[in-house]
């Protein structure tokens, strides 16, 4: 019996394994689905996007094991569907009972993506419709199958946070009506060219490439007019891959005039460095010479700890006091009409080096050379080498200069390059008071403007449809990304990076400048084209405005400023505006700034209720909503609960999934981060409760909710750890609080109102702790008596569950202290052998040696004596000792033998470590602990 009044992710989800297909997909880097279309911070991965779609959609029945087989067939995350991604990997390993006996990882290592197979096979999509009762033979068939079941129609599936369209594109890959949205039309493009442009055909897909190659061969005919990249002084037809730019200032103590180099190599592959002679002319010659070895030679570099280092004088100038402090005061602030440096500007800017190529096969075009498929490698054009500045270069130079300088009006007029000034705030304020750059194009040095500038005035003179107007946009958007001001020079690969390599505008004392020959590979925008259902609709305004109804909500919304989105973006929207109007008349081109749901604190909550409650309103009451965010802390729990509440909500489930990789520029600390996913429904009931009568309800929500995980886990390949059913904790305590209309005594506008760092706890964050505590305090380690469990102190609780953890592989930042908070152990990090990253761990006998005995808290606990019985055990290579050690510590009123159970049952669960994989850094103490068990055991005997 199928009942669809529940989904399959309210009663279940197998968090492990998505964890695992999740962060594999971001791992994947440039090869994942959406990414090659354009830069977007925190795209959720495409898999996870799947499986919560399915999970919503999927009915339960009373076979609650079944239902998880059958979600894992969908997903082609069971042994069969696995099969059939490892075959299209056409991986070494052929025989299928072989591959069956891998572990989950490790098919994974040889395996396809989920996305990169057409789903199920013919033998799993019967057993799909046998328990389903549906007759689907595609995922898409299914997805509308199952919406029909649910909701009478095919289902309709919305994201009012687009941001990169994860949360559009799946449902619409997966055969749904979407619908998408955003305030940011940056995120407007990108998940409208998700649907249009990777759900285009193949003839369209080749014409769309065919204009790219188009434009790019106008812009490069333009630029050989001019004769500014090519370079016939040196050897014959070599042109320039990459010009080397730094600052100059003047040495506050001599008067020199100082190049800003972090570091004066140029290539390490070529062992080549920059010299500085000293002209005796308060001025620097920068000669490249070819070392030994690049080893120290940055020892010399004239920008040390962001100070001044005069090779003239040896003086020393922090950066910051030359500027004029934090604020930059001594710096004149840029003009609208300025695009390079005033002579009495703090920052000049220098040319000195360039990077040539010598084209081999001269009777080929200068276009097909630049466009020659795969990588930019020196291989592929011939000999490549680096000068200094002739003054044929500089000249060069010049013409560039003087060409934007004479269409510089006319082309911000035009909209070929930004005209508008960049407002201050938290991450655009750095080129502000950094380099006194007021102006979007001031990032941006007089060769990239043209380059720039050329792309733009040749897409928009070429472009005869939307398609190719957004795929204009989206290169354009590459382009600037890779060949700003702010692109670091990178020594080792002799290549420039892109600009955003983290979530801020750095501004940078060198960089590089790309030119027609190492453009291409950027440029050209590849994309794998996708079926997608084409009901579809992209709309840019503020959440609270949406007036479209969906079936299912799917949202990743801003939250607690994670990422200055409506900052960013700016920078990619000052190039886009004339490209975007004529594409979308209808569009504003701006962020919004101003109505961007961002901070915290009294408006950032009522943003995000107007939100919600909107999107309450705009569904059916047997709709669901999934919200996705990435905070741990309960503040911040009791925060979302309590907006989400207000907006008319139900919690019904939360699982976390591991999402971010180290660098998916959202981690915290020293950890990978998870994503949360909490599902809710519309709240149907006025009740009304006491706070006091909430707890018992919580206590009996946190048992049953455990002891349901507890039962539908695998424990051959278990789904769950310790971090999981503390959530299902917070769900349970949320599934309660958020069942009732009212809580006497709660005043949850006045509780929104106040700020997040206040030290006073909210009443519902002391649910949510009290919730935590039950979970702690039922979730008693297997092989630990609950009598014992009951004795333990906190401290040694936390090192007992510290091990658990240890022993099933979790060794991240975040787990340990979540574990600490649980039990209120504040100096937990004391009782840690290991903080690195992903590497975390507690401390060894040996490292505790016999320090640490105090009389309170772990020093004083019978779990800490033991462990120094171990060390001197250890220590003389002899368990006797150990067991004298405890003899005499417990010798009044014969304690010891009161004590000797539980002194064997403890050293029992530390023996399970034997042998275990997950902790190698213990099997040289567990022989110890064996025998110091077996040794007590006897004693007396």
């Amino acid at each position: 019996m199928l009942d669809y009044t529940k989904s399959f992710i309210e009663t279940q989800f197998p968090v492990a394994k998505l964890s695992k297909e999740s962060y594999r997909e971001r791992k994947a880097g440039r090869s994942q689905t959406l990414t090659g279309l354009g830069k977007w911070w925190g795209r959720k991965p495409l898999i996870l996007v799947r499986a919560a779609l399915f999970g919503a959609l999927l009915p339960v029945s009373d076979d609650a094991r079944r239902d998880k087989e059958i979600f894992l067939k969908i997903l082609t995350m069971d042994k069969a569907g696995f099969w059939r991604r490892h075959e299209k990997q056409a991986a070494k390993l052929q025989e299928r009972d072989l591959f069956n006996q891998l572990e989950y990882s490790a098919m994974l290592d040889v395996s396809c993506r989920p996305e990169e197979i057409d789903g199920p096979d013919e033998s799993a999509w019967h057993e799909i419709n046998a328990h389903l009762e549906t007759d689907a033979h595609s995922l898409q068939e299914l997805a509308q199958q199952l919406g029909k079941k649910r909701f009478g129609h095919i289902p309709r599936v919305g994201d009012c946070f687009s941001g990169g369209g994860s949360n559009v594109f799946e449902p619409a890959r997966m055969g749904c009506d979407v619908y998408g949205s955003d305030l940011n039309p940056l995120a407007g493009i990108l998940t409208w060219a998700d649907l249009h442009l990777l759900g285009c055909s193949e003839d369209e897909q080749k014409k769309l490439n065919e204009f790219q190659e188009k434009v790019f061969d106008e812009v490069c005919a333009e630029i050989d007019s001019l004769g500014v990249e090519e370079n016939p002084e040196y050897k014959p037809h070599s042109y320039a891959k990459y010009y080397l730019y730094c600052h100059e200032i003047v040495c506050p103590e001599c008067g020199y005039l100082v190049p800003t180099l972090p570091s004066l190599v140029v290539s390490k592959k070529q062992k080549l460095v920059v010299e500085l002679e000293d002209t005796g002319e308060k001025h620097f010659a920068m000669h490249l010479v070819t070392v030994n070895d690049t080893k120290g030679v940055d020892k010399n570099a004239t920008i040390q700890r962001d100070s001044l280092v005069c090779p003239h004088c040896r003086n020393i100038t922090s950066i910051r006091s030359i500027r004029g402090g934090d604020e930059g005061s001594f710096l004149r602030k840029w003009e609208r009409k300025d695009f390079v440096p005033r002579p009495d500007d703090i920052y000049q800017e220098r040319l000195y080096a360039i990077k040539y190529v010598q084209v081999t096969k001269p009777n080929r075009t200068k276009e097909g050379l630049r466009k020659k498929p795969g990588p930019v490698t020196d291989n592929t054009f011939g000999e490549s080498y680096y000068v200094e500045p002739a003054a044929a270069d500089l000249a060069r130079e010049e013409r560039v200069y003087e060409y934007v300088k004479e269409h510089f009006e006319e082309w911000q007029e035009k909209g070929y390059i930004p005209s508008g000034e960049i407002v201050a705030g938290d991450k655009t304020d750095e080129p502000i008071r950094t380099r006194g750059w007021k102006y979007w194009h001031q990032l941006f040095n007089p060769r990239q403007l043209l380059m720039l500038g050329l792309f733009v005035k040749k897409s928009l003179e070429l472009a005869e449809n939307k398609n190719e107007i957004v795929v204009s946009i989206l290169t354009l958007n590459k382009l600037n990304d890779f060949n700003s001001k702010l692109s670091i020079w990178f020594t080792i690969g002799d290549k420039s990076e892109n600009t955003f390599y983290n979530q801020a505008l750095n501004t940078l004392h060198n960089y590089a400048v790309r030119t027609s020959f190492t453009i291409w590979s950027i440029y050209n925008l590849l994309f794998r084209i996708h079926a997608v259902n084409f009901y579809n609709k992209i709309d840019i305004k503020h959440a609270a405005e949406v007036d479209d109804a969906c079936d299912i909500w799917i949202t990743d919304p801003p939250y607690a400023d994670a990422v200055n989105y409506h900052e960013l973006t700016e920078f990619f929207l000052a190039w886009d505006k004339a490209l975007i109007k004529k594409a979308f008349p209808d569009w504003y081109t701006d962020t919004k700034r101003a109505l961007a749901i961002k901070g915290k604190g009294k408006s950032f909550n009522q943003s995000m209720v107007a939100a919600y409650k909107n999107l309450a309103a705009h569904m059916p009451d047997n709709g669901l909503q999934i919200v996705m965010f990435t905070h741990q802390d309960t503040k911040v729990w009791a925060e979302l609960a309590m907006i989400l509440w207000s907006a008319g909500l139900q919690v019904t489930a939360a699982w976390c999934i591991a999402t971010e990789t180290e660098s998916g520029g959202l981690k915290q600390g020293n950890y990978v981060k998870g994503t949360v996913l909490m599902v809710l429904r519309k709240r149907t009931t006025d009740e009304e409760a006491f706070e006091d009568e909430l707890y018992e309800d919580i206590r009996d929500e946190v048992k049953a909710q455990i002891d349901s995980m507890h039962d539908l886990d695998d424990m051959s390949s278990p789904d769950f750890n310790d971090g999981d059913y503390l959530l299902a904790a917070y769900v349970a305590a949320l599934k309660v609080l958020t069942s009732y209309a009212n809580i006497e005594g709660l005043d949850v506008e006045y509780e929104l109102e106040k700020a997040r760092e206040s030290k006073m706890d909210s009443p519902v964050t002391k649910i949510i702790n009290t919730a935590r505590k039950e979970a702690y305090d039922y979730l008693v380690p297997e092989g630990i008596q609950p009598m014992l469990w009951s004795k333990l102190t906190v401290e040694e609780r936390f090192y007992i569950k510290g091990l658990g953890m240890e022993m099933n592989g979790v060794h991240k930042s975040s787990a340990f202290q979540e574990l600490a908070r649980g039990f209120g152990v504040a100096d937990y990090q004391d009782m840690l052998g290991s903080t690195k990253a992903n590497k975390v761990r507690l401390k060894l006998p040996k490292e505790y040696r016999m320090t640490y005995m105090n009389e309170h808290g772990f020093g004083s606990s019978l779990l800490r004596q033991i462990l120094a019985a171990l060390y001197q055990s250890m220590e003389k290579d002899n368990v006797q000792e150990g067991c004298s050690y405890l003899r005499s510590h417990y010798h009044e009123g014969n304690k010891y033998w009161e004590l000797r159970n539980d002194i064997v049952a403890l050293l029992d669960f530390m023996a399970k470590m034997q042998g275990n994989k997950n902790v190698e850094h213990w099997q040289d103490t567990v022989e110890y602990i064996r025998m110091l068990r077996e040794a007590i055991r006897n004693d007396g005997i």
